[in-house]
Parts: C-alpha cells; sequence; structure tokens
C-alpha cells in the first residue's frame, strides 16, 4: 500500500467547509489544484478529474461514500480490483471551526508495478488542503 495525507484546521463551520468540497465550480476555480471536474459531486456520483499533478490525464472516479457534513469517499482504478486509489475527506467539528482530514491509498496487485510512476502527490495535497481552507474561510 501507498498512501498520501493531509491535516488542517479550518476557520469555519464544518457545513462551509462541505459546501465548498462539494462544489465543483469552486474546486476548478478555488486554486486548489484541480483543472477539470465533470460529474455530480454526490452519492454513487461518476466524475473525471484532470490535476495539475498529470494535467493531461483523466481519472475516473466514483463516490462511494457521502455523509453530509462528515465525510466522503472517491475511488478510481483497474478492473477486479488489480490498482486501486481511495480517497478519503473528513470534517470533524471542533472549537472554532473544522478538522480537515484528507488521504488516499493506493492498493492492488498491479501497485509494485505502477506504484514508481505516482508522482509525489504531497504537493498537491498541501495545496489542495491550502487552497479548501481559504475558501472555506473566505465564505465563512
Amino acid at each position: 500500500m501507498k498512501f498520501y495525507e493531509v491535516r488542517r484546521q479550518i476557520a469555519a463551520p464544518a457545513d462551509r467547509v462541505w459546501a465548498c468540497l462539494t462544489d465543483a465550480k469552486a474546486l476548478v476555480g478555488g486554486g486548489l489544484g484541480v483543472l477539470r471536474l465533470d460529474g455530480e459531486i454526490r452519492s454513487g456520483g461518476k466524475l473525471k478529474l484532470w490535476s495539475e499533478a498529470d494535467p493531461k490525464r483523466a481519472f475516473a472516479l466514483r463516490v462511494s461514500e457521502f455523509v453530509p457534513g462528515t465525510r466522503m469517499v472517491w475511488e478510481g482504478g483497474m478492473p477486479f480490483g488489480l490498482f486501486k486509489g481511495v480517497r478519503q475527506y473528513n470534517l470533524t467539528p471542533h472549537t472554532g471551526g473544522t478538522a480537515f482530514h484528507m488521504r488516499e491509498e493506493f492498493s492492488g496487485p498491479m501497485l509494485a508495478l505502477i506504484g514508481s510512476s505516482i508522482p509525489d502527490l504531497q504537493p498537491s495535497f498541501e495545496k489542495f488542503a491550502d487552497g479548501l481552507r481559504a475558501l472555506a474561510e473566505r465564505k465563512a
């Protein structure tokens, strides 16, 4: 297994952070490293995402878990679980705002072959978290 993760304290209520996190236009226009996002961010939604980390490639994703204001999971990969990416977004209310945690895990038998071609995603995770914080705090 290979993973990346980031955490941020955001000075905005969880519902405000959630509204930003589930607004495709805000994610694309908010300086979060998302170049394009097609589809609806909702339970069972199918998405196509282009990111600054790999701008020529579209990632086909499915929203596999959707708990408004709390948790969302996006999944993508190859058939039969040969390679799988699972990104989790978690929001936890706390005094003064929201704790944001994003983690993506890569797994599957093909990881040994594909893993070395996955770029270092930590800078893009940092950019996403900083952009989400700025977006939510600006709207708070």
